[in-house]
């Protein structure tokens, strides 16, 4: 993996952490902080990812598809968490912003 790829990559793996580990380990808190913290984690996924140069179409593509999976894993897997549809917006919402700011970005330094 090249270093421009590297904080993609991390942002997988915080991804996957966050949204699969078991319910005992997420700490709770008041509810939007969750909607909060699914628009954050994708905009970070969407934004590095534009930045480690993967191609737009596919990379909002999957993104959405991701948003959509994960929030059927959690309702499915044995790990105590629930799926929601508001959970996957968040998700689009982040994914959204990440992919226009680092837009943005790119094409000023262009």
């Amino acid at each position: 993996m090249s270093l421009r790829r590297a904080p993609f990559g991390c942002a997988v793996l915080l991804s996957l952490v966050l949204l699969f580990s078991p319910a005992s380990t997420v700490p709770s808190g008041i509810e939007l902080n969750d909607k909060v913290v699914h628009a954050a984690l994708f905009f970070v996924l969407a934004a590095t990812g534009v930045l480690a140069g993967l191609p737009l179409r596919a990379l909002a593509l999957g993104l959405m598809v991701y948003a959509g999976v994960s929030e059927v894993l959690q309702a499915v897997l044995p790990i105590d968490r629930d799926g929601s549809v508001f959970d996957a917006l968040a998700d689009l919402f982040g994914a959204a912003a990440g992919l226009a700011v680092a837009l943005v970005v790119r094409r000023q330094k262009a």
